[in-house]
């Protein structure tokens, strides 16, 4: 059975990994590309992009060339840091989400029950979270099931606080991916 889950997720692996180009975009610089929409501000830089990718820092400087100079991403002087930037996915960007390629796959997985979905989420958690074990990569998650993240007050009050970067974060942004994803034991 093992083998036929293997097979079935590399048949669904074409709706994201492909030669060539879709709508102009290679599936690397799609991959970026959602990669920086579904990302917290802490994520979105040129390093945690390329810990996301696992690439190179010059393979991320290629794969963000070409989305800059398509007009789908912006480059933006980090609020935290002036030394470095933050990439922001464009209103151009983000019309060109609308047809990823990826979303015949997310309306598949939509069209599930709800207890489905939520089984299919947790146990492939589980698979990558054991597979980046394996191959000593960190983990990218979402910001709200981290360690680091703590939450304080309560309704129009509450608060959220990254302890590993010590900044404040956004009620949005838990909702969103972080690149500095440790699992709550």
């Amino acid at each position: 059975m093992a083998t036929e889950i293997v097979q079935l997720l590399v048949q669904s692996a074409g709706s994201w990994l492909f030669e060539g180009t879709r709508s102009g975009l290679s599936d690397r610089e799609w991959m970026a590309l959602r990669f920086l929409a579904l990302a917290n501000r802490l994520s979105r830089t040129p390093t945690a992009l390329a810990g996301f990718l696992g690439t190179t820092r010059s393979g991320v400087s290629q794969i963000t060339a070409t989305l800059l100079d398509k007009g789908l991403v912006v480059r933006k002087p980090s609020a935290e840091d002036k030394r470095s930037i933050t990439l922001c996915v464009t209103g151009e960007g983000k019309k060109l989400l609308e047809r990823d390629p990826i979303n015949a796959l997310r309306d598949q997985i939509v069209a599930l029950e709800g207890s489905d979905r939520s089984r299919l989420r947790d146990t492939l958690r589980h698979v990558l979270v054991g597979l980046d074990v394996a191959e000593r990569r960190h983990h990218t998650d979402v910001c709200g099931q981290c360690v680091f993240l703590v939450e304080s007050g309560e309704g129009k009050d509450l608060h959220f606080k990254c302890r590993l970067f010590r900044k404040s974060i956004a009620p949005k942004e838990t909702s969103q991916l972080c690149t500095y994803f440790e699992g709550r034991s």
